[in-house]
């Protein structure tokens, strides 16, 4: 029998934590107290019985997505579908791949819609949904690998921007990569989209065989991944600066073309301590703000 979801506050006595299986959520709200406590209870039971609905139609979230032809029912597999069909006719992509930053759309647009915020996120895991009112900001850390991360810099969103989704990907996060990407963290408009696009620019960052690049299937990993006998990187060797500058430009012009065709607002790219942006204004480093990671969240950062 599956347990119950675990519903709680951090340390912090102000950010409500929720998981249940592998969904896993940090979520603050801010505003009125009458509203914050609206916008909390909202999330509560949103959350409660979002896992099953998704497991309801696993098998075909685990199918190659088409550009039109989505047979999926549920609210959230079909924004997940939604999120990775403009990829679909060039690349191998199934719903998955934008599941993380779905559901915190999901859970993020309950608590809006029943509570008036002055700011409000979701972070699933690093995948983050951004509620923002007029004239408020987020301040978004940068990080250089999410399995052990470590704030690089950070990059502003304003109420006028257009980016309200952020996530990252690479081969250290918690799902599988064809590429060896540290980290790619992207903004763009909605939390689905920017998931998405994570994957597959980190996808893109890669060294095709190059000696020091151990892969397998993804199957041997974990026998029911979507990515079935295609090959995931395993482990990353020492590389030279040339050679990660390369797969990093391999990644950005992958960036620069997503961003052309309006599906991103902007990407930073991570490889064995060298860094790449595009279309990211107001990067800031870390040393230059000499601050930390807040407890449990690997990016955002509340200004």
């Amino acid at each position: 029998m599956r347990q119950c979801p675990q519903i709680g506050w951090l340390a912090d006595g102000r950010r409500l934590h929720l998981q249940d299986g592998p969904i896993d959520l940090i979520v603050e709200a801010q505003g009125a107290d009458a509203d914050v406590q609206a916008a909390y209870e909202a999330a509560v039971r949103r959350f409660t019985g979002l896992l099953d609905e998704l497991c309801a139609e696993l098998p075909e979230l685990r199918r190659q997505a088409y550009p039109d032809r989505c047979a999926l029912k549920g609210v959230v597999a079909r924004r997940m579908y939604a999120a990775v069909a403009p990829f679909s006719a060039e690349t191998f992509i199934t719903p998955m791949a934008a599941v993380a930053g779905a559901v915190a759309e999901e859970i993020l647009g309950a608590m809006t819609q029943a509570a008036n915020l002055s700011r409000a996120y979701v972070n699933n895991g690093g995948d983050i949904a951004l509620h923002l009112s007029s004239g408020e900001y987020f301040r978004v850390g940068l990080v250089d690998r999410p399995d052990r991360p470590t704030l690089i810099g950070t990059t502003r969103i304003e109420t006028g921007d257009s980016s309200r989704g952020i996530a990252t990907s690479g081969s250290h996060g918690r799902s599988f990569s064809l590429g060896i990407a540290d980290a790619v963290t992207v903004l763009a408009s909605t939390a689905a989209q920017a998931d998405a696009a994570a994957t597959v620019i980190a996808n893109a960052v890669d060294l095709p065989g190059h000696p020091r690049i151990a892969r397998v299937p993804a199957n041997e990993l974990q026998p029911d991944s979507d990515l079935g006998v295609r090959l995931v990187t395993q482990d990353v060797g020492a590389l030279s600066q040339s050679e990660v500058m390369i797969a990093l430009e391999s990644g950005a012009c992958k960036g620069r073309a997503l961003l052309a065709e309006g599906l991103i607002d902007g990407v930073s790219l991570h490889l064995q301590g060298e860094t790449v942006t595009v279309a990211l204004r107001d990067v800031v480093s870390a040393v230059a703000q000499r601050r930390v990671l807040p407890e449990r969240s690997h990016e955002m950062m509340n200004a």
